[in-house]
C-alpha cells in the first residue's frame, strides 16, 4: 500500500484550494471525495461572491482570513484562468436612523484592513443604482467584493494540483480512520489509503469523519438556505453586490450578480438537521422576493428560472482550522460557511503552515506549474472570436445548448477535463443551466457522454450513481 504524506478529505473548494497549495512542494498527496464529482458538496450551492471583509468580527478568524483571501483570490484568477470581475458591494439601510450600524460595520471592516470603504448618499445610489428603490437613503460601499464561478475555481484549482503531482479519487467515502505508527489508514469501500497526515475538508461531514479518531468537541449544524436564479435578461438591472444591513443569524437575503450574468436572489437562513435537506418551499419563496423587492422594486417572480437550495455547513461562530493534539497529524478545517470560498486560498496557507509546524518538511519543487489556459467559453467571448475558433475547429459551431451558447467542442473538452455527469458538464460549461433547464440538449450532452466516456445509456446519470436518467437493465443498453 502506497504511503502519501498527506491525504485530503472533501473535494470542495477548501480542499481543491489546499491540494493545489501544497503541490508546490515535494510532497505525495491524495484528495478524497465521496461524491461522484468534486464540488458536488457544498461548493456546488455557492452564491460565487468574493467578499470584501465587511461583515465579520475584527478579532475573528474567519474575518482575517477573508480579507487575506480578497487578496489572493486575484492572482489566483489569474493564474488559472478563472473569469474574477470586481464589482464592489453595497450594503444599503432603508433609514438614516441605522447609519451607525453601517458605520459601525465600517469601522470594523477597517481595523481588519478592507480598502476603500464609504458610506454613499442617496444622489450617490440613483446614480449608481437606479433601481434601488428610492427609500433606500445610504448604503456603505465596498469596492474590493467581486463575483467567480465556484464550480469552475473548484475544477480549475485542482486539475492544477493534479499537473503537479496529487492525485484525486472520486466516489472514495472515507468509512474508518485507524491510528497507526507512522500516521494512518483511511478505509474506503474501494481501497485504503495510508498517509502520514490527514486534513479533514469534509464540509457538512466533517464532524462525523472527526468523530472517526476520537475529537468529537464540536457539531456540523446545517443551515438552509434557498436561492433563486434569474433570467439572464436581468443581468444589469443591478451594477454592485445588494446587500441589506446584516442580523447576527446571516447576511441577509441579496441580490446577487454572478460571473456568468444571471442575477440570484436569496439565500434564505434556516437551521436544520438533515444533511440531505435541500427542499425549496413557498414560504422560502415568498420570504426572498418580499425582501428584494423592497430593495430593487421592479424584479418580480417571472423573472426567475430555477429554484435551489444549499446547506453551510456551520460549527459555531467562525472557522475551525487546528492541528488536533489528541491525534498528532490531523488538521481539522471545518465550519468553513461564508465567506469560505472567498478565504479559501489563505486557508490553504494556513493549512500548510500547520502541516509544517506538525513536522511535514516543505520543499518547495523546482519547477511548479502554476498557470493554466483559460477554458474557452462562447457565452463570454464576442462573435468574432467565437468565428476564429470555428474556423480553427468546427465543433465550435456545433452549438448544443442555445440557451447559454455551449458548443459540443467545449462539452467534449469538459469530460477530457473530468466530467463524468450532466451536473458535471453544466457546472463545467453551464449546457442546461438555460430557461429551458437542458430540455433542448440534455439528451445531445448524453449521447456526448457516452461515446467520449464509453457509456452505456442506463449509465449516464445527473450526479453519480443513483440517479440515472434511464432505468433498465444494462444487458440490454
Amino acid at each position: 500500500m502506497k504511503t502519501y504524506d498527506v491525504c485530503i478529505i472533501g473535494g470542495g473548494v477548501t480542499g481543491a484550494a489546499i491540494a493545489r497549495e501544497l503541490s508546490r512542494y515535494r510532497v505525495s498527496i491524495a484528495l478524497l471525495e465521496k461524491e461522484a464529482e468534486l464540488a458536488f458538496g457544498v461548493s456546488k450551492s455557492n452564491s460565487g461572491i468574493i467578499h470584501p471583509g465587511t461583515q465579520n468580527p475584527p478579532d475573528s478568524l474567519k474575518g482575517r482570513l477573508c480579507v487575506q483571501g480578497n487578496r489572493l483570490i486575484r492572482s489566483l484568477a489569474r493564474e488559472l484562468g478563472v473569469h474574477f470581475v470586481e464589482v464592489g458591494e453595497l450594503i444599503v439601510i432603508s433609514d438614516l436612523q441605522d447609519l451607525p450600524q453601517l458605520q459601525a460595520i465600517k469601522a470594523d471592516a477597517e481595523k481588519l484592513g478592507v480598502p476603500g470603504l464609504r458610506i454613499v448618499d442617496r444622489a450617490w445610489l440613483a446614480e449608481h443604482e437606479p433601481n434601488l428603490s428610492p427609500d433606500i437613503p445610504a448604503a456603505l460601499f465596498a469596492p474590493t467584493a467581486g463575483i467567480i464561478s465556484p464550480y469552475r475555481l473548484v475544477y480549475d484549482l485542482a486539475e492544477n494540483a493534479a499537473r503537479n503531482g496529487v492525485e484525486f479519487f472520486t466516489g472514495h467515502p472515507v468509512m474508518g480512520i485507524t491510528r497507526v505508527e507512522t500516521g494512518f489508514v483511511l478505509q474506503t469501500p474501494q481501497r485504503n489509503f495510508h498517509t502520514r497526515f490527514v486534513i479533514n475538508a469534509a464540509g457538512l461531514f466533517a464532524d462525523e469523519i472527526s468523530r472517526l479518531i476520537g475529537v468529537d468537541d464540536f457539531t456540523i449544524t446545517p443551515r438552509l438556505g434557498e436561492e433563486y436564479l434569474l433570467d439572464k435578461k436581468r443581468e444589469f438591472t443591478t451594477h454592485h453586490l445588494i446587500f441589506p444591513l446584516p442580523t447576527p443569524e446571516s447576511k441577509g437575503i441579496l441580490i446577487i450578480k454572478t460571473s456568468d450574468g444571471n442575477p440570484m436572489i436569496g439565500p434564505t437562513a434556516r437551521s436544520t438537521t438533515d444533511k440531505t435537506d435541500l427542499a425549496t418551499t413557498d414560504e422560502g419563496l415568498r420570504k426572498v422576493l418580499q425582501n428584494v423587492q423592497q430593495l430593487v422594486p421592479c424584479l418580480h417572480e417571472r423573472d426567475i428560472i430555477a429554484y435551489f437550495a444549499g446547506l453551510r455547513p456551520a460549527a459555531g461562530d467562525d472557522f475551525i482550522i487546528r492541528h488536533e493534539g489528541r491525534a498528532p497529524g490531523f488538521i481539522n478545517v471545518v465550519g468553513i460557511q461564508s465567506p469560505g470560498l472567498t478565504a479559501a486560498p489563505a486557508i490553504a496557507c494556513m493549512v500548510a503552515g500547520l502541516l509544517k509546524k506538525a513536522g511535514l518538511t516543505l520543499h518547495r519543487k523546482w519547477f511548479f506549474h502554476g498557470r493554466r489556459p483559460a477554458s474557452v467559453h462562447l457565452f463570454a467571448i464576442p462573435f468574432s472570436q467565437t468565428e476564429k475558433l470555428i474556423q480553427k475547429d468546427p465543433a465550435y459551431g456545433d452549438i448544443v445548448c442555445r440557451c447559454e451558447m455551449v458548443s459540443s467542442k467545449e462539452i467534449r473538452d469538459a469530460i477530457r477535463r473530468g466530467a463524468k455527469t450532466l451536473d458535471g458538464v453544466k457546472f463545467r460549461t453551464r449546457a442546461q443551466a438555460g430557461r429551458c433547464h437542458g430540455g433542448f440538449c440534455t439528451t445531445r450532452i448524453m449521447k456526448i457522454l457516452m461515446d467520449e466516456l464509453h457509456l452505456p445509456v442506463m449509465a449516464v446519470s445527473k450526479r453519480g450513481p443513483g440517479s440515472e436518467l434511464i432505468l433498465g437493465s444494462r444487458d440490454h443498453a
